[in-house]
């Protein structure tokens, strides 16, 4: 089945019913002969017609004739929010359809909004779903359909929740990240057409043209994610200006940082690609914005086994990582002088956290070159967090969510924490119930990662050693605010309600 936009399939339509004599106004005019009596019964029925359909118009209340617009009309469905929407150019509600092709998965959100104020309110994130594998493991198979035949249980979904009169006018968007920018833009490139083809045929909803299906560039992924953020906590996005929090989010194959640096009279942040202009509901602001590409936790993990494995000589006998936990071992494949190899890494006699996590700052390249000062790490410029950032919020989620919250981190707390964290989790399985056999699902989750010692060391250093905070700072996680998932998805969704701005126009199924 194939979808065309409204004013196509209008024309289409047109030209299939009758004898084509001419044109009018780009429109093609239909003759047909009627015998006489036929044409008074015609017009008997035209015109009770017309009158049954001005009675309708009458009987309805304003609002439902409010806004002349395709978008306004394009369906109706109610909301607790208000009776109408504050501009009568835009419908009442609506639907956003957004898929996050991450490193290890996709994901789909689809977001229920309502327009009863001047700013899009989201109701609520009508639904959510995570498929394991990216797109990024078919590219490497050169399996291109599979990859888009991947994501159907995610698109079924959302045709299940978006009620049918909706679904012509919800926008899609596809944004991928690390895993395609890694693959090469040969197969990635092939991977985004082949999903963005299948998405407009298969599917009902209108597909974003620009910028629809596409490798997101690294700033956007932080900037988004920061938009996130500060829209659900009330930050943004009303005439009151509020103080912002800063965002550190850490995916599979990168990590970025996004935050509004405050400065001392006549100082002001050094022009480049990490400064990010933002205007926002009547708001300017000036963000610092750096996505770091191989600094996630994945690539993290090859980068610290690559360290290990420096000075081995013999890959087939068991080679010890103080990243490893006492008593555990951990085989995996690593690539090894341009070929796959299997090895098998032992955790110390003793507790290696000091030693693992000088491994986790020495892939950070601390003192690599630093052409505009300040920098973090891996000589990458950055305003100082505790001078341009002292008392701000700062959210931390992902990853970093993922592996603090299950063994008993609170949502507040401070590095220092996580630090003492990462000591009991290195020093192995003989003292982890001593620690951890009180906390639901925590002994389950050690267990079942042999490099948790390992992904905690990198926290650690990532946060301290790279981002220069100190040990004392307080820090928030959390995977929803309002019940809604952080992340860049619904900052990136935000801007998709405006169609003319966004690059999308409705659509009909053809008939």
């Amino acid at each position: 089945m194939s979808y065309l936009p409204t004013s196509r399939r209008r024309r289409e339509s047109l030209a299939h019913k009758g004898t084509v004599d001419g044109k009018n106004d780009g429109f093609e005019t239909i003759s047909m002969h009627t015998p006489p009596k036929a044409r008074s019964r015609l017009v008997r029925l035209v015109g009770l017609l017309a009158a049954a359909l001005c009675g309708l118009y009458y009987l309805y209340p304003s609002s439902s004739r409010a806004g002349s617009s395709q978008l306004a009309s394009y369906g109706a469905e109610d909301t607790t929010r208000c009776s109408a929407p504050a501009d009568p150019s835009k419908p009442l509600v609506q639907y956003v359809l957004m898929i996050d092709a991450g490193s290890t998965g996709s994901r789909i959100h689809v977001y229920k909004f309502n327009n009863c104020g001047k700013v899009p309110e989201l109701e609520k994130e009508a639904a959510f779903k995570m498929i394991q594998g990216g797109l990024s493991d078919y590219g490497k198979k050169d399996d291109w359909q599979g990859a888009a035949n991947s994501l159907n249980v995610l698109m079924d979904l959302a045709v299940a929740t978006v009620p049918a009169g909706l679904q012509s006018c919800s926008p899609v968007a596809l944004k991928a990240t690390a895993g395609l920018r890694l693959l090469g833009p040969e197969k990635s490139n092939k991977i985004l057409a082949t999903v963005r083809a299948h998405l407009e045929t298969k599917y009902p909803f209108p597909v974003v043209k620009k910028d629809g299906v596409i490798i997101m560039d690294g700033k956007d992924e932080g900037v988004y994610a920061w938009i996130t953020t500060n829209y659900l906590l009330g930050n943004i996005g009303s005439a009151e200006k509020k103080p912002t929090a800063a965002i550190f989010d850490l995916g599979g194959g990168s990590t970025q940082i996004v935050f509004e640096p405050q400065f001392e009279i006549n100082a002001e942040m050094s022009e480049g690609e990490h400064k990010y202009k933002l205007s926002y509901a009547g708001r300017d602001f000036i963000l610092y914005q750096q996505s770091h590409l191989g600094y996630g936790l994945m690539e993290a993990r090859k980068s610290i086994h690559k360290e290990v494995i420096k000075n081995v000589n013999n890959y087939d006998e068991p080679i010890p990582n103080p990243c490893i936990p006492p008593g555990v071992t951990k085989k995996l494949a690593m690539e090894i002088d341009g070929k796959e190899r299997q090895v098998t890494m032992v955790g110390p006699n003793q507790n290696g956290a000091a030693k693992c996590r000088h491994l986790a700052e020495t892939i950070l390249n601390k003192e690599g070159l630093c052409d505009s000062s300040p920098c973090s790490f891996n000589g990458i410029y950055q305003p100082p967090l505790a001078k341009t950032f002292e008392n701000g919020e700062a959210f931390i989620f992902s990853y970093f969510y993922d592996r603090l919250t299950p063994l008993g981190i609170p949502s507040s707390f401070s590095l220092a924490e996580v630090n003492a964290l990462t000591e009991k989790v290195c020093a192995g399985p003989d003292s982890w119930s001593s620690h951890f056999s009180a906390i639901d699902g925590a002994m389950d989750e050690l267990l079942d990662r042999a490099e948790y010692c390992l992904d905690l060391s990198f926290i650690t250093a990532l946060l301290h050693h790279g981002y220069e905070m100190p040990l004392e700072r307080r820090l928030r996680t959390a995977k929803k605010l309002q019940n809604n998932e952080l992340g860049w998805c619904l900052g990136a969704s935000l801007p998709l309600l405006d169609a003319g701005a966004s690059g999308w126009e409705c659509r009909l199924q053809e008939i």
